[in-house]
């Protein structure tokens, strides 16, 4: 913990975070939510502060736009800048492995943090337009758990000593893609006026599936962990 510092890339960050974060707390929506979303922008901006490269940075932009996206599912006016929201999250979601593999070298903490953003973001997400009418709460539960289990269950297997894999699993990405293609899909239609009743019905049958999917695919990869058969590679 003494070598822990605040990082070039980490300063730049959190500057432009908060520049941009101070200029959408002007906005009508965000504006009606002012102090928490100050305070989250800040312990964001804190924890920001500390992550080295730009991939990291790119990252954990995920979380500020989790404001966004919460704020935004919350009310029908909101849903066609929701749409804008999750389509640039995806494309931080694409975009920070690139860099890393190109510009950096992909580390096992930014293949940690990058399920750990995607979390808050979706569950941010489900969690407004449950709040709005918008999504069953069962569904928007789901989502959260998609994500909030395999955090528990990892947080719980370094704590044991053993070593779980820290990244997203290939069924992990596709679960997580589904989940953004279908949220921002029924964000998109219901801002335009549009029915999403059939992509409504496809997320309460593909998010469960995908789900289930995942959950399986992530004890296969750590059954060395979950047995204690000693240390996992890390991807």
């Amino acid at each position: 913990m003494s070598g822990l510092r605040p990082t070039p890339a980490g300063a730049a960050g959190a500057a432009v975070a908060l520049a941009a974060g101070g200029l959408w707390l002007l906005t009508g929506d965000a504006a009606r939510h002012r102090l928490p979303v100050l305070a989250w922008f800040l312990l964001v901006a804190g924890a920001g502060l500390f992550l080295p490269g730009i991939a990291n940075q790119l990252t954990i932009s995920r979380a500020y736009l989790a404001a966004a996206g919460f704020i935004y599912a919350l009310a029908p006016s909101g849903l066609g800048a929701l749409a804008v929201t999750v389509a640039l999250a995806g494309l931080t979601d694409l975009t920070d492995g690139t860099v890393a593999r190109r510009f950096e070298q992909p580390s096992r903490l930014g293949g940690a943090l990058d399920p750990v953003v995607d979390g808050l973001f979706f569950g941010a997400v489900a969690a407004g337009l449950a709040a709005s009418g918008a999504y069953p709460p069962w569904l928007a539960g789901l989502v959260i758990l998609r994500y909030l289990l395999p955090a528990l269950v990892g947080g719980g297997l370094l704590l044991a000593g053993r070593r779980p894999v820290l990244r997203h699993t290939l069924l992990g990405q596709v679960s997580t893609t589904l989940i953004a293609i279908l949220m921002g899909g029924l964000a998109l239609f219901r801002g335009l006026g549009q029915d999403a009743s059939t992509l409504l019905a496809a997320g309460e049958v593909v998010i469960p599936l995908a789900t289930l999917a995942t959950f399986a695919n992530l004890t296969w990869v750590n059954r060395g962990a979950i047995r204690g058969w000693g240390p996992q590679p890390s991807g």
